[in-house]
């Protein structure tokens, strides 16, 4: 499994960024969910949002509620993340993740077993 992350970039506040993940997924084998976590310099890697590849339930962080989404094109085994009226304190690098079963602890960064390589997204202001 791999997993290619990209998209990130410099933004002013304000403005929106898609950052994508592809995975790379044997024949006959699912995500139980995927998900996007941050991590700023100095500062632990936190949640930002995931999604249960069965139920197409999703979650996402207070501090991104109603800004950012998190949505997947399933033909392409790709996850998005929307990204809309950026704040300086979302600058950090984006990373996603999957396992290949839900977990209820899907917040949690260790509860993911396979990540990408991570996108820098800075914001100015």
């Amino acid at each position: 499994v791999q997993l290619q992350a990209s998209g990130g970039g410099l933004v002013h506040a304000g403005d929106s960024l898609r950052l994508s993940c592809a995975a790379s997924i044997g024949t006959g084998v699912s995500f139980g969910v995927m998900a996007w976590f941050r991590q700023a310099p100095g500062k632990e890697r936190e949640f930002v949002a995931a999604r249960r590849w069965g139920t197409g339930s999703t979650y996402h962080a207070d501090s991104v509620k109603g800004r950012f989404s998190i949505s997947r094109d399933s033909a392409k085994n790709t996850v998005y993340l929307q990204m809309n009226s950026l704040k300086p304190e979302d600058t950090a690098v984006y990373y996603c993740a999957a396992r290949l079963h839900y977990s209820i602890a899907y917040y949690a960064a260790e509860q993911y077993y396979y990540w990408g390589q991570g996108t820098q997204v800075t914001v100015s202001s």
